[in-house]
């Protein structure tokens, strides 16, 4: 029996089941951390191997930009490039990332330099954006929607770092509140796009199984982390 296409009401369902299974707020790293159980040494070790992946979210950007021929969206997706990279006077995503790490007691130059990138970390990361450099424009956009599942995880990250990591100096945390409301619009724009171009069936299943490749690209990071600065468990 040959499989049908989705409405978007069925569409958008299995999209936020992939979520639901597999997003990484229920990795034993992240429970530990919002339990506020991580060391400090765990923490930084976090920024720094999580920064590698902030480094990249413009160039997968870029990578989807170069493949899509129509320019009504990449009006629209370049707003992301620019929102990590920033601009004169507004300096975006990454420079915020850097602030934390200063924030923890980490010396920018290393960050920039990625020295204390674990070698599986960077293995992942690295995948990303070549995946995105190699599928369908689409299907790589769908990859991204993980920010669905965004504004939960960040709020509670927020709530997190101010109860329980004092000695993390609380003007780092500017990357954190922008992203409670700038992931939804982004999760908004990239739905929307998933929604209108993944319209056949090979395009929809591919969709599903982009975002659980990127849930799986998360998860693999944490668990590299986590070996390397093993977390308490969470009662």
């Amino acid at each position: 029996m040959n499989a049908e296409l989705w409405d978007d009401a069925t569409f958008l369902a299995k999209l936020r089941e992939v979520g639901g299974n597999s997003y990484h707020d229920r990795h034993p790293f992240h429970l530990a951390m919002n339990a506020g159980t991580l060391s400090p040494e765990a923490i930084r070790g976090w920024v720094a191997n999580r920064f590698y992946y902030q480094a990249n979210i413009p160039i997968k950007d870029a990578a989807i930009l170069s493949n899509c021929p129509l320019r009504d969206v990449r009006r629209e997706w370049i707003d992301r490039i620019i929102e990590h990279d920033g601009t004169q006077g507004e300096e975006g995503g990454i420079e915020s990332w850097l602030r934390l790490g200063h924030a923890c007691g980490l010396e920018r130059a290393a960050m920039l330099e990625h020295r204390d990138v674990i070698p599986a970390v960077r293995f992942a990361v690295d995948a990303y954006p070549t995946f995105c450099r190699t599928q369908p424009w689409p299907v790589a956009v769908a990859s991204s929607l993980t920010e669905l599942f965004a504004p939960g995880l960040m709020a509670k990250r927020l709530e997190a770092f101010k109860l329980h990591y004092g000695w993390v100096q609380p003007w780092g945390f500017d990357y954190f509140s922008r992203r409670l409301t700038k992931a939804r619009q982004d999760s908004d724009c990239a739905l929307k796009l998933t929604l209108a171009y993944c319209n056949t069936v090979e395009l929809q299943r591919a969709a599903i199984h982009a975002l659980v490749f990127k849930c799986d690209v998360l998860w693999a990071m944490l668990d590299a982390i986590a070996i390397k600065f093993p977390p308490p468990p969470v009662a």
